[in-house]
Protein backbone atom coordinates (compact mmCIF):
# COMPACT_ATOMS: atom_id res chain seq x y z
CA UNK A 1 0.00 0.00 0.00
CA UNK A 2 1.58 3.26 -1.22
CA UNK A 3 1.59 6.45 1.06
CA UNK A 4 -0.22 8.52 -1.20
CA UNK A 5 -3.47 6.39 0.49
CA UNK A 6 -2.73 6.92 4.11
CA UNK A 7 -5.53 9.37 4.60
CA UNK A 8 -8.46 6.66 2.51
CA UNK A 9 -7.76 3.22 2.84
CA UNK A 10 -5.53 0.54 3.94
CA UNK A 11 -5.66 -1.89 1.46
CA UNK A 12 -5.39 -1.57 -2.45
CA UNK A 13 -8.20 -2.56 -4.45
CA UNK A 14 -8.54 -2.47 -8.04
CA UNK A 15 -9.01 1.04 -8.95
CA UNK A 16 -6.19 1.76 -6.56
CA UNK A 17 -4.29 -0.46 -8.28
CA UNK A 18 -4.83 0.83 -11.31
CA UNK A 19 -4.29 4.11 -10.23
CA UNK A 20 -0.90 3.22 -9.27
CA UNK A 21 -0.03 1.93 -12.73
CA UNK A 22 -0.90 5.35 -13.93
CA UNK A 23 1.78 6.60 -11.73
CA UNK A 24 4.49 4.39 -12.50
CA UNK A 25 3.72 5.34 -16.17
CA UNK A 26 4.68 9.01 -15.56
CA UNK A 27 7.33 8.67 -12.92
CA UNK A 28 9.99 10.42 -11.79
CA UNK A 29 7.40 12.98 -10.40
CA UNK A 30 9.00 16.74 -9.98
CA UNK A 31 8.58 18.34 -7.47
CA UNK A 32 5.08 20.22 -7.99
CA UNK A 33 3.18 17.34 -9.22
CA UNK A 34 4.65 15.77 -6.01
CA UNK A 35 3.66 18.48 -3.90
CA UNK A 36 -0.07 18.29 -5.71
CA UNK A 37 0.19 14.51 -4.56
CA UNK A 38 0.81 15.23 -0.86
CA UNK A 39 -2.48 17.93 -1.12
CA UNK A 40 -4.53 14.97 -1.96
CA UNK A 41 -2.92 12.35 0.90
CA UNK A 42 -3.47 15.51 3.53
CA UNK A 43 -7.35 16.15 2.60
CA UNK A 44 -9.69 15.14 5.03
CA UNK A 45 -13.62 15.79 4.23
CA UNK A 46 -14.46 16.26 7.96
CA UNK A 47 -11.99 19.85 8.33
CA UNK A 48 -14.59 22.92 8.39
CA UNK A 49 -12.57 23.87 5.18
CA UNK A 50 -12.73 20.89 3.15
CA UNK A 51 -14.45 22.46 0.15
CA UNK A 52 -12.26 25.04 -0.57
CA UNK A 53 -9.36 22.28 -0.05
CA UNK A 54 -10.44 20.56 -3.13
CA UNK A 55 -11.40 23.32 -4.79
CA UNK A 56 -7.55 24.02 -4.60
CA UNK A 57 -6.19 20.68 -5.46
CA UNK A 58 -8.14 21.36 -8.56
CA UNK A 59 -7.01 24.35 -9.19
CA UNK A 60 -3.44 23.12 -8.55
CA UNK A 61 -4.43 20.00 -11.11
CA UNK A 62 -5.46 21.99 -13.54
CA UNK A 63 -2.20 24.47 -13.57
CA UNK A 64 0.35 22.26 -12.62
CA UNK A 65 1.09 24.04 -9.37
CA UNK A 66 0.32 24.15 -5.81
CA UNK A 67 0.66 27.67 -4.15
CA UNK A 68 -1.94 27.31 -1.55
CA UNK A 69 -2.37 24.34 0.67
CA UNK A 70 -1.78 23.58 4.52
CA UNK A 71 1.81 25.49 5.71
CA UNK A 72 1.42 28.39 2.73
CA UNK A 73 -0.67 30.61 5.63
CA UNK A 74 2.01 33.61 6.35
CA UNK A 75 3.39 33.61 10.00
CA UNK A 76 1.24 35.03 12.91
CA UNK A 77 -2.12 35.43 10.36
CA UNK A 78 -5.17 33.97 12.32
CA UNK A 79 -8.80 32.59 10.68
CA UNK A 80 -12.00 34.04 12.18
CA UNK A 81 -12.75 30.08 13.36
CA UNK A 82 -9.20 30.31 15.97
CA UNK A 83 -10.81 33.61 16.93
CA UNK A 84 -13.98 31.14 17.86
CA UNK A 85 -11.91 28.41 19.63
CA UNK A 86 -10.36 30.97 21.74
CA UNK A 87 -13.73 32.21 22.81
CA UNK A 88 -14.41 28.33 24.08
CA UNK A 89 -10.99 27.67 25.64
CA UNK A 90 -11.60 31.20 27.46
CA UNK A 91 -15.17 30.47 28.83
CA UNK A 92 -14.58 26.85 29.63
CA UNK A 93 -11.11 27.25 31.59
CA UNK A 94 -13.52 30.71 33.53
CA UNK A 95 -15.97 27.86 34.16
CA UNK A 96 -12.98 25.53 35.85
CA UNK A 97 -11.85 28.02 38.02
CA UNK A 98 -14.96 29.04 39.71
CA UNK A 99 -16.65 31.73 37.44
CA UNK A 100 -21.02 30.75 37.30
CA UNK A 101 -22.19 29.83 34.09
CA UNK A 102 -24.78 33.10 34.35
CA UNK A 103 -21.86 35.02 34.30
CA UNK A 104 -19.73 33.88 30.81
CA UNK A 105 -21.01 36.59 28.08
CA UNK A 106 -19.27 34.81 25.67
CA UNK A 107 -20.40 33.28 22.41
CA UNK A 108 -18.95 29.93 20.80
CA UNK A 109 -20.24 29.68 17.24
CA UNK A 110 -23.07 31.09 17.79
CA UNK A 111 -24.37 29.45 21.33
CA UNK A 112 -24.24 31.89 24.13
CA UNK A 113 -21.02 30.40 26.64
CA UNK A 114 -23.30 30.57 29.67
CA UNK A 115 -26.07 27.79 27.55
CA UNK A 116 -23.00 25.65 27.09
CA UNK A 117 -21.38 25.38 30.49
CA UNK A 118 -25.02 25.08 31.52
CA UNK A 119 -25.09 21.34 30.41
CA UNK A 120 -22.10 20.35 32.57
CA UNK A 121 -24.71 20.66 35.51
CA UNK A 122 -23.28 20.70 38.73
CA UNK A 123 -20.08 21.29 39.51
CA UNK A 124 -17.87 18.23 40.73
CA UNK A 125 -13.72 17.68 40.78
CA UNK A 126 -14.55 15.11 38.05
CA UNK A 127 -16.30 17.63 35.81
CA UNK A 128 -13.90 20.12 36.18
CA UNK A 129 -10.80 17.76 35.52
CA UNK A 130 -13.24 16.40 32.41
CA UNK A 131 -13.93 20.32 31.16
CA UNK A 132 -10.29 20.76 31.44
CA UNK A 133 -9.27 18.19 28.88
CA UNK A 134 -11.29 19.71 26.62
CA UNK A 135 -9.89 23.09 26.96
CA UNK A 136 -6.19 21.09 26.56
CA UNK A 137 -7.60 19.58 23.52
CA UNK A 138 -8.87 23.39 21.85
CA UNK A 139 -5.51 24.58 23.49
CA UNK A 140 -3.07 22.36 21.25
CA UNK A 141 -5.12 23.91 18.16
CA UNK A 142 -4.19 27.27 19.08
CA UNK A 143 -0.95 27.01 20.46
CA UNK A 144 1.69 24.72 17.92
CA UNK A 145 3.88 23.81 21.06
CA UNK A 146 1.24 22.75 23.41
CA UNK A 147 0.66 18.93 22.66
CA UNK A 148 -2.65 17.36 23.68
CA UNK A 149 -2.27 13.70 25.45
CA UNK A 150 -4.89 11.13 24.79
CA UNK A 151 -7.28 10.04 27.85
CA UNK A 152 -7.62 6.86 26.25
CA UNK A 153 -4.03 6.51 24.42
CA UNK A 154 -1.85 7.88 27.24
CA UNK A 155 -2.54 6.68 30.60
CA UNK A 156 0.86 7.19 32.13
CA UNK A 157 0.33 10.98 31.93
CA UNK A 158 -2.90 10.92 34.11
CA UNK A 159 -0.97 9.00 36.78
CA UNK A 160 -1.77 11.04 39.34
CA UNK A 161 -5.88 11.37 37.94
CA UNK A 162 -6.19 7.78 37.22
CA UNK A 163 -9.38 7.97 39.32
CA UNK A 164 -11.10 10.52 37.14
CA UNK A 165 -9.41 8.40 33.79
CA UNK A 166 -11.15 5.56 34.62
CA UNK A 167 -14.48 7.47 34.98
CA UNK A 168 -14.54 8.96 32.13
CA UNK A 169 -13.37 6.05 29.70
CA UNK A 170 -16.44 3.94 31.76
CA UNK A 171 -19.09 6.33 30.93
CA UNK A 172 -20.81 5.67 27.52
CA UNK A 173 -22.33 7.95 25.12
CA UNK A 174 -24.79 5.89 22.73
CA UNK A 175 -25.29 7.44 19.56
CA UNK A 176 -25.47 5.74 16.46
CA UNK A 177 -22.78 5.58 13.52
CA UNK A 178 -23.81 5.65 9.78
CA UNK A 179 -27.78 5.10 11.36
CA UNK A 180 -26.84 2.15 12.82
CA UNK A 181 -27.07 2.34 16.99
CA UNK A 182 -24.00 2.92 18.23
CA UNK A 183 -21.39 3.56 21.62
CA UNK A 184 -18.59 5.76 22.06
CA UNK A 185 -16.97 6.38 25.74
CA UNK A 186 -16.57 10.17 26.51
CA UNK A 187 -12.69 9.63 27.00
CA UNK A 188 -13.03 9.00 23.11
CA UNK A 189 -15.41 11.66 22.76
CA UNK A 190 -13.49 14.60 24.30
CA UNK A 191 -10.02 12.79 22.62
CA UNK A 192 -11.86 12.81 19.17
CA UNK A 193 -13.27 16.28 19.77
CA UNK A 194 -12.04 18.36 16.83
CA UNK A 195 -11.87 22.12 16.71
CA UNK A 196 -11.41 21.91 13.08
CA UNK A 197 -14.20 19.39 12.69
CA UNK A 198 -17.41 21.53 10.50
CA UNK A 199 -19.25 20.60 13.58
CA UNK A 200 -17.17 21.34 16.49
CA UNK A 201 -19.60 23.23 18.19
CA UNK A 202 -22.19 20.28 17.67
CA UNK A 203 -19.65 17.82 18.90
CA UNK A 204 -18.44 20.52 21.83
CA UNK A 205 -22.07 20.45 22.78
CA UNK A 206 -22.65 16.75 22.88
CA UNK A 207 -19.67 16.23 25.36
CA UNK A 208 -20.47 18.98 27.60
CA UNK A 209 -24.32 17.17 27.93
CA UNK A 210 -22.21 13.75 28.37
CA UNK A 211 -20.22 15.31 30.67
CA UNK A 212 -23.69 16.46 32.87
CA UNK A 213 -25.24 13.12 32.59
CA UNK A 214 -27.12 13.07 29.67
CA UNK A 215 -25.44 9.88 27.46
CA UNK A 216 -28.20 9.72 24.04
CA UNK A 217 -27.48 12.66 22.08
CA UNK A 218 -30.34 13.74 20.02
CA UNK A 219 -27.99 13.72 16.84
CA UNK A 220 -24.70 11.41 16.73
CA UNK A 221 -21.37 12.78 17.65
CA UNK A 222 -19.08 13.11 14.26
CA UNK A 223 -15.59 12.86 13.90
CA UNK A 224 -12.99 11.93 11.46
CA UNK A 225 -13.91 8.79 10.28
CA UNK A 226 -16.37 8.88 12.40
CA UNK A 227 -20.25 9.66 10.68
CA UNK A 228 -18.14 11.76 7.96
CA UNK A 229 -21.10 10.80 5.82
CA UNK A 230 -23.21 13.56 7.71
CA UNK A 231 -20.90 16.23 5.88
CA UNK A 232 -22.90 19.66 4.75
CA UNK A 233 -20.84 19.20 1.90
CA UNK A 234 -21.25 15.69 0.78
CA UNK A 235 -23.83 16.69 -2.04
CA UNK A 236 -21.26 18.82 -3.74
CA UNK A 237 -18.57 16.09 -3.48
CA UNK A 238 -20.77 13.52 -5.27
CA UNK A 239 -20.71 15.93 -7.89
CA UNK A 240 -17.41 16.87 -7.93
CA UNK A 241 -16.65 12.93 -8.25
CA UNK A 242 -18.83 12.72 -11.05
CA UNK A 243 -16.54 15.64 -12.75
CA UNK A 244 -13.30 13.81 -12.10
CA UNK A 245 -14.27 10.58 -13.26
CA UNK A 246 -16.20 12.14 -16.66
CA UNK A 247 -12.59 14.07 -16.71
CA UNK A 248 -10.74 10.62 -16.77
CA UNK A 249 -13.37 8.95 -18.92
CA UNK A 250 -14.71 6.41 -16.65
CA UNK A 251 -17.86 4.89 -17.35
CA UNK A 252 -20.59 6.81 -19.08
CA UNK A 253 -20.57 10.53 -18.52
CA UNK A 254 -22.41 11.39 -15.34
CA UNK A 255 -25.49 13.27 -15.52
CA UNK A 256 -24.42 15.61 -12.92
CA UNK A 257 -21.12 17.45 -13.33
CA UNK A 258 -19.82 21.01 -12.81
CA UNK A 259 -18.55 22.42 -16.50
CA UNK A 260 -16.47 25.20 -14.47
CA UNK A 261 -14.41 21.99 -12.90
CA UNK A 262 -13.71 20.73 -16.29
CA UNK A 263 -12.59 23.89 -17.27
CA UNK A 264 -10.25 24.35 -14.20
CA UNK A 265 -8.62 21.00 -15.32
CA UNK A 266 -7.63 22.26 -19.01
CA UNK A 267 -6.89 19.55 -21.33
CA UNK A 268 -6.11 15.84 -20.27
CA UNK A 269 -2.62 15.16 -19.64
CA UNK A 270 -1.41 11.73 -18.16
CA UNK A 271 -0.33 13.62 -14.67
CA UNK A 272 -3.55 15.11 -14.24
CA UNK A 273 -5.05 12.08 -15.41
CA UNK A 274 -3.31 10.92 -12.57
CA UNK A 275 -4.01 13.05 -10.29
CA UNK A 276 -7.40 13.52 -10.77
CA UNK A 277 -8.11 10.59 -10.50
CA UNK A 278 -6.48 10.20 -7.35
CA UNK A 279 -8.20 12.57 -5.80
CA UNK A 280 -11.64 11.09 -7.16
CA UNK A 281 -10.87 8.16 -5.43
CA UNK A 282 -9.93 9.40 -1.75
CA UNK A 283 -13.03 11.70 -1.83
CA UNK A 284 -14.87 8.40 -2.80
CA UNK A 285 -13.37 6.29 0.02
CA UNK A 286 -14.07 8.66 2.74
CA UNK A 287 -17.23 9.62 1.98
CA UNK A 288 -18.42 6.34 0.98
CA UNK A 289 -19.74 6.50 -2.29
Amino acid sequence: MRSWWENCASEPDEEILAIDAMEDSVVPLDDKTARIRRLITSLELCHHKAERHVEVIIEAIGSGSASKGPGTRPPGQRQPVEEMWGRCAASLSAWCAGCPAEALELDVGGIPASQLVGFIGDRSPLKEWQVQRIVDKVRSFLEPSFRYAEIVEYPEHYREHSDFRHLTIQTIIRDAVDGREAEITLASAIDHLEPCHWDFVGNLSIVLKAIGGDLSPEKPFAACGRNIKLTPIRHRMKIVTNTLRAFCEVGDMPKDVDSYVLRLLGARTPIKHWLAASLEKTISLQLGF
